[in-house]
């Protein structure tokens, strides 16, 4: 994987020894446009609580991280957490609008979209959806996520076909973020992403939070509401907490 901070002077904050970069979301499909004029692969994260927490965790995990060419702050915990290192953030960068805004260049300059992850019928109810929402929008292929690690490289082939610009990836943490360190040397998107439960957003499968919660950044507490088995990965967020303060 190409490291874009090879061509760009980044700008970031270190979060738990995870490098953050310090972007909007206008700065950031910036650097995403150049990452696919560039024709080679790249890798950026959506970075999240529970990510950085499972990076401190997984040194395999907080390894690849500290390699991807973009990591943009997706959680009120990462935003919090730069403010108290004093390299404040003005906000989100989250995976499930990058999906919207690219699907939004994709209609306006061509880009290549391949939708992979989520149950059966979910990638491709996405795609359906952002097509209205984006006219235009040049989605390439899809694929669900409810295939073993084994099976990796032979979905990796089906994708490369599509020849895709961009690959997101729905298989959740850290699953589909090994996914694309594994299979990008396959597939040879310029972008791949790991966008958790984006599809299932935009597929109508998952409500997105009511705007009163994005205000005040209790995201994660709809999330919670909406699927109670994630109780686990809402407990990373007081963990990563006690971890930013304790300085580890």
């Amino acid at each position: 994987m190409e490291d874009a901070s090879s061509h760009v002077t980044r700008d970031t904050v270190s979060i738990l020894g995870i490098p953050v970069d310090r972007v909007t979301m206008d700065e950031a499909l910036s650097r995403i446009d150049a990452m696919i004029a560039s024709g080679t692969p790249h890798f950026v994260a959506t970075a999240d609580a529970s990510m950085i927490v499972d990076g401190v965790g997984i040194p395999e995990f907080g390894e690849l991280l500290r390699g991807a060419a973009l990591v943009t702050p997706d959680s009120a915990g990462v935003l919090w957490a730069a403010n108290r290192a004093g390299k404040p953030l003005e906000g989100k960068v989250s995976g499930v609008d990058l999906v919207d805004q690219l699907c939004a260049r994709s209609a306006e300059r061509g880009y290549r979209l391949y939708f992979l992850g989520a149950e059966p019928g979910v990638a491709e109810e996405a795609a359906k959806q952002l097509a209205v929402r984006h006219p235009g929008c040049n989605i390439v292929g899809t694929h669900h996520g409810y295939f073993k690690p084994d099976e990796d490289a032979a979905v990796a082939a089906v994708v490369a076909e599509a020849n895709p610009d961009v690959l997101f990836v729905a298989m959740g943490i850290p699953r589909q973020e090994f996914f694309i360190r594994d299979t990008l040397p396959i597939i040879g998107a310029r972008v791949a992403m790991g966008v958790g439960g984006s599809l299932d957003v935009y597929s109508g499968r998952v409500k997105r939070a009511p705007i009163i919660f994005r205000r005040m950044r209790m995201e994660w507490l709809w999330r919670l509401i909406l699927n109670p088995r994630k109780w686990r990965k809402v407990l990373k967020l007081p963990q990563f907490v006690l971890m930013v303060m304790k300085g580890r």
